[in-house]
């Protein structure tokens, strides 16, 4: 007899347990006002200047946009978060929202300590079992898009390419970029000890090679026995389901586990904007189609190979998630193997979550926190995603609708 678990995403009862009436309501609210595409268009125009004018805004950003998709602005604020959400049998992967500024040298040196400080508290708590990190926040900029533009022009493989950029460095930058690698094995290496796992996250192409190159090297380093750091691909670009691959090619011939986090990817607009403007072919994949194909080919190729990759599939699409799970089922997999692991962002996709966690899969919120002119990038994200891939909104609005439907009859 099957005894594996249906999972349904359409149980609005489990996905919003977790939610008074009051703070459901206000979803709904916000949700309704991200499905005006020009409303979101004028407000992430504006509300980066405002909050750089020091405009009065914080307030209304706090009780709406933020309120929804951030944790707090310390980590004493996120901490309530984190434990209701482990009421639930959801984890957490903490992300401190440091990101791409130009803070000079003594910022990236205190981003760095603040991602150790996430991951001494992560270490205290029985369901925070990862951190996120972007190299921008313990990098500068201009400096990783140097290096990117010099391996850009060379050929052969990432890490030769690497190599021969980095001669090419100032004696000043040579130093700079040393620093770098400096805070980024600080951080594994405390991660390593205290059993954290750290996921790096991705950035612009433009600037990725350096990322990914970095990260294979603490992976190199830390990734012997289990997986501590995590590398993330984004498979909207069209050469990243070979880049996996190749990846995983090298992981076995050095002997350490790959792991990687899943994700569709953030800079679509972006990306596209900046090939057409400096004229070079897009890295996005040409339709939506394209993408949703290699994302579901990448689950099938680390699940195949579960013995030596660790993934997080990081996805808010429903068949994605159902995909992974049956493939666990086909191969008599637990639903919480310890090299499977499941993820949304918090704020989105509650109904996919909370049914994971009450079937018994090991799933969790990307729960960011940080003061709140360091997570308007982040939230400028997610507002115009919300606006701009099809259905998302309307999908968020229609579950929060049936569920206070379903409470007012009950």
């Amino acid at each position: 007899m099957n005894s594996s678990p249906v999972i349904s995403f359409d149980n609005t009862e489990n996905a919003f347990e977790y939610k008074s009436d009051a703070a459901l309501k206000k979803a709904n609210f916000l949700f309704k006002s991200m499905g005006y595409q020009l409303l979101v268009q004028l407000g992430t125009r504006i509300t980066p200047w405002a909050i750089r004018a020091g405009l009065p805004i914080k307030g209304i950003i706090r009780n709406t946009i933020f309120e929804q998709f951030v944790g707090g602005e310390s980590l004493a604020e996120t901490a309530p978060v984190a434990k209701t959400l482990g009421k639930y049998g959801v984890q957490v992967i903490l992300d401190y929202g440091v990101e791409g500024g130009d803070y000079g040298e003594d910022g990236l040196n205190n981003a760095c300590d603040e991602f150790i400080r996430v991951i001494e508290y992560a270490a205290t708590q029985p369901n925070i079992p990862f951190m996120s990190i972007k190299v921008t926040g313990i990098a500068r900029f201009a400096l990783l898009e140097k290096i990117d533009g010099i391996m850009a022009k060379d050929k052969g493989t990432l890490m030769k390419r690497f190599a021969r950029a980095t001669e090419q460095l100032s004696e000043e930058e040579t130093r700079e970029w040393h620093r770098v690698q400096d805070r980024l094995n600080k951080i594994c290496s405390i991660a390593a000890a205290k059993k954290v796992g750290v996921l790096v996250d991705a950035e612009e192409t433009w600037i990725q090679d350096p990322v990914d190159v970095l990260t294979i090297l603490m992976m190199d380093k830390y990734n012997r026995e289990v997986p501590v750091v995590y590398n993330t691909v984004q498979l909207y670009r069209h050469d990243r389901l070979q880049f996996l691959r190749d990846s995983f090619e090298a992981a076995t011939q050095k002997s350490f586990l790959l792991a990687v986090k899943i994700v569709r990817g953030a800079y679509m607009e972006k990306e596209r904007r900046r090939a057409e403007e400096l004229n070079y072919p897009s890295p996005i994949q040409k339709d939506k189609t394209s993408t949703d194909t290699d994302y579901n080919l990448a689950i099938a190729y680390c699940i195949e190979n579960i013995d030596r990759i660790a993934v997080i599939v990081a996805s808010h699409n429903e068949y994605s998630n159902l995909y992974a799970v049956s493939m666990m089922q086909e191969k008599k997999l637990a639903l919480n193997h310890p090299h499977i692991h499941f993820s949304q962002l918090y704020g989105m996709s509650d109904n996919i979550t909370f049914n994971l966690a009450k079937a018994g899969c090991a799933v969790s919120k990307y729960l960011p926190f940080g003061p709140i002119r360091d997570v308007v990038p982040y939230l400028m994200r997610r507002a115009q995603e919300n606006s701009s891939v099809a259905g998302q909104t309307g999908r968020e609005l229609a579950l929060i609708k049936k569920e206070l439907a379903r409470r007012k009859k009950s």
